[in-house]
């Protein structure tokens, strides 16, 4: 018996054991659920909380403090439609509103996406919300530690400090910096998973980390509630000339309003500076419920020619307060002057309107049916005043990335305009209204069907009809001696430096530049007015970022029409026995394509326009005549590109600068091969003994892809020939609103540095020149240097200068 009674002893002892085990367990659980969690995020901002004594004390301001680190360390990468996560720091409104995983550039996308203008889709942060946009600050009680453990931007800052930038040379494989890379973007919800991950990508991601002092001040700023001052007024100086515009446009006869739609309709886009103002003071002209005096209510149509509805509405002038990028910043001046030659345009002139015209999608799109009543003279007088202005909305444009729109043009092309006062058959109000339904652009349509046959049976034939009219025409014009024909191309009055300008395309980006520079291109345009009206309308007024891939692809083809349009310009200008050899040299690769697909009628190219020539290689000859024709704008053109003003001092050059330009020159030469490896555009810092007198410089190389046939096609499906047709620029200014690399030269290593460029052959030869000379993004120093380049361009182009954005920046 004792044996049982003592197994049984036991078996009680152990289950005892058992439930007091369960019911401890059970009180530690209790316990972890009602207490406090102490979670990562609550530990490091306690951390931080300790770490800095002052973080309450002493209120961080946002305008000495907060901006200039955001702008130079934050909206380089977040700035555009393209920011990560279309996360735009720019302006509180952006950091407030967050951050969304949808991609804006998605080539695929069958069905148009909802828009994300900000300040014009959605109006608080409760509207992005129901958006889906999740918040990168704290939107609970607001404590120094809550704002910084329920921050996702403080989580992302943190990390990139308890995980340091790689020393290596090139960053390694982890980080992924392709611009169609997939995105990764945190919600409060999923940031410690991040965090766990991807231990590498804190912010400002695969870049240098941020100073000790620049990280405390922006981990205070966020501690004490990331507040920043109410957007500013107008300027006093400003206040009398936005009354004096408003009062302008909202005249309320037939002629004012149709003159103030074209206006709004043409500069929408713009960043309107007033003459006297503060150098970084900008408006936009919007369309409001309200009228002048009350508060600005912008009616958010996605098109400017889009109905603003049945209500009555006014233009307004609408104070642009967010920090400005390079890549969006388009600036239109307004000025008494102005004023006065709009009535000397558009109001003096004796026409009636007896109708204004409806905001019908099918009329509303075509200019040339909207604003028939105009003198056609005028308008065409107003675009080639601001000629920079208007190639600079398609090229540069509202939207960040443009390779629907660039791929289809040259690296490096000139553009020319017809003079408006000569003949021009194609400028005429009768040929116009002949041809206005001929000159129909493809209009954005809300469905989401792949609705690209319209581009063959209605835009192409449409376009077709248009360039038989010419023909008829071209055969009546006669042949001019090469000196005549010349007066057919714009001057510029002998004043105007818009006369002539030059086209980078620098991949999916692009920028413009007054005059004619570099080398002779392989083509041309010559642009008259039904040309330039239709780049407008396609490119800026009517390309919607948000619309389906037919929307996409129809602009993409429509714009190789447009480029044929002006090429042919060109080569109208040509001898009839050698236009088709050029022509045939031109359309190769993905142009051959277009063509076998879009026939155009060619008969014109046997017809003899131009007699005189005196080589047998006429077309350096033309580029000659051309030059010479617009050379007394030479000079404004220049100051325009180094100062942004026709009136800009530039002293002598010394023997140090004129050494520096020697060698740029040098480079300059290199093509082919040679610069396979160098990026699309590389700004080059040459310091001298007194840093005051360091030098700035752009590399711009230009690629060949006359034999590449993908409509997308990126550096990488080039083949042999096309390497051999690239060529360099140099440009003695920052050009373009994407660096891809920096180098920084001492003058006493110049030759050498030019030499080290001439025997470059392959990436491996490269890589040895950016050991020596290139600042990686890996490199201690990238961010002084970064900073010089934007304080340069600022320095000399007070209104003109943006931003630069980082995220093309190169990883070798």
């Amino acid at each position: 018996m004792q044996p049982v009674m003592r197994r049984q002893k036991i078996s009680v002892s152990k289950q005892v054991r058992i439930i007091l085990s369960i019911a401890l367990l059970s009180a530690a659980i209790l316990y972890a659920l009602l207490e406090p969690l102490h979670t990562v995020e609550h530990e490091s901002a306690m951390v931080e909380l300790e770490s800095l004594p002052d973080l309450l004390d002493t209120p961080v301001t946002f305008e000495q403090q907060v901006r200039p680190i955001l702008e130079r360390r934050c909206i380089v990468c977040h700035g555009c439609y393209d920011a990560p996560c279309q996360l735009k720091l720019s302006s509180s409104e952006g950091l407030r509103r967050g951050a969304n995983k949808e991609r804006i550039y998605e080539p695929r996308r069958i069905a148009a996406m909802q828009p994300t203008r900000l300040f014009v889709d959605a109006k608080s942060t409760a509207e992005w919300r129901s958006r889906g946009f999740s918040p990168v600050l704290n939107e609970g009680e607001q404590t120094p530690e809550n704002n910084l453990k329920n921050s996702v931007l403080y989580r992302l800052l943190r990390l990139k400090q308890q995980h340091p930038q790689p020393a290596e040379e090139q960053l390694p494989e982890s980080f992924t910096l392709e611009l169609n890379r997939k995105q990764t973007c945190p919600t409060p919800e999923t940031v410690d998973d991040f965090v766990q991950e991807h231990p590498l990508w804190g912010m400002p991601y695969a870049m240098p980390n941020l100073s000790k002092p620049e990280y405390q001040a922006l981990v205070s700023w966020l501690a004490q509630g990331a507040l920043a001052p109410a957007p500013p007024d107008p300027s006093a100086a400003v206040q009398p000339q936005i009354k004096q515009w408003e009062r302008f446009l909202n005249q309320s006869s037939s002629k004012q309003q149709l003159v103030s739609r074209y206006l709004y309709e043409h500069l929408f886009h713009a960043h309107i500076h007033f003459t006297g103002s503060p150098a970084r003071e900008f408006y936009r002209l919007v369309r409001s419920t309200t009228p002048p005096g009350e508060v600005v209510d912008e009616i958010p149509t996605l098109q400017p020619y889009d109905d603003p509805g049945t209500a009555p509405f006014y233009y307004r002038l609408l104070r642009y307060h967010p920090s400005i990028v390079a890549k969006n910043h388009i600036v239109y001046e307004f000025s008494d002057e102005r004023m006065q030659r709009y009535r000397e345009l558009f109001l003096i002139p004796d026409y009636d309107v007896r109708q204004l015209p409806s905001y019908e999608p099918e009329i509303a799109s075509n200019p040339f049916k909207v604003f028939a009543a105009i003198p056609t003279i005028s308008r065409y007088r107003f675009l080639l005043d601001d000629a920079h202005f208007f190639i600079e909305g398609f090229i540069k444009g509202p939207v960040c990335r443009g390779q629907i729109a660039l791929d289809v043009i040259e690296d490096q092309f000139w553009v020319m305009f017809f003079d408006p006062d000569q003949p021009v058959f194609t400028n005429t109000a009768q040929f116009i209204g002949k041809m206005a339904d001929e000159l129909q652009i493809p209009a954005e349509s809300s469905s989401s069907n792949l609705d690209l046959l319209r581009i063959w049976t209605e835009y192409w034939q449409g376009q077709r009809r248009y360039m038989a009219t010419k023909q008829a025409w071209f055969k009546k014009i006669g042949t001019h001696d090469i000196g005549h024909a010349m007066d057919y191309i714009w001057d510029g009055d002998g004043k105007n430096p818009n006369a002539a300008l030059t086209v980078f395309r620098h991949f999916d980006s692009g920028s413009v530049a007054y005059g004619l520079i570099g080398s002779d291109p392989e083509t041309a345009w010559i642009i008259d007015y039904p040309l330039f009206e239709r780049i407008h309308y396609l490119l800026v007024a009517g390309f919607n970022i948000y619309g389906n891939m037919s929307h996409r692809i129809s602009t993409r083809i429509y714009m190789d029409f447009l480029r044929m349009e002006g090429e042919d310009y060109f080569l109208a200008f040509l001898p009839a026995n050698r236009r088709k050899e050029i022509h045939d040299a031109w359309y190769v690769g993905q142009r051959s394509t277009i063509e076998k697909l879009f026939s155009a009628p060619q008969d014109w190219l046997n017809i003899e326009s131009v007699s005189g020539y005196r080589t047998d290689d006429p077309q350096p000859e033309l580029y000659q005549h051309i030059k010479e024709r617009v050379g007394g704008v030479a000079q404004q053109a220049h100051a325009k590109n180094r100062c942004g003003r026709i009136d800009c001092s530039e002293p002598l050059p010394g023997a140090n600068e004129i050494r520096a330009d020697r060698a740029m020159h040098e480079i300059a030469q290199l093509q082919g091969a040679n610069l396979h490896a160098f990026p699309d555009v590389a700004f080059v810092r040459i310091r001298m003994d007194d840093p005051e007198q360091d030098l700035a410089y752009t590399l711009i190389h230009n690629k060949a892809y006359k034999n590449v046939t993908s409509f997308l096609a990126d550096e990488h499906e080039r083949d042999r020939v096309d390497i051999e047709q690239d060529t360099m620029t140099v440009v003695k200014w920052l050009e373009g609103s994407y660096p891809n690399f920096f180098f920084s030269v001492a003058l006493s290593e110049i030759e050498d540095f030019t030499k080290h460029c001439t025997t470059i052959r392959n990436h491996e030869d490269y890589e040895k020149f950016v050991d020596q000379y290139g600042v990686r993004r890996t490199n201690p120093g990238f961010w002084a240097l970064a900073d010089w380049f934007q304080e340069e361009s600022a320095r000399n182009r007070r209104i003109l200068s943006g931003l630069f954005d980082l995220n093309r920046y190169q990883n070798r």
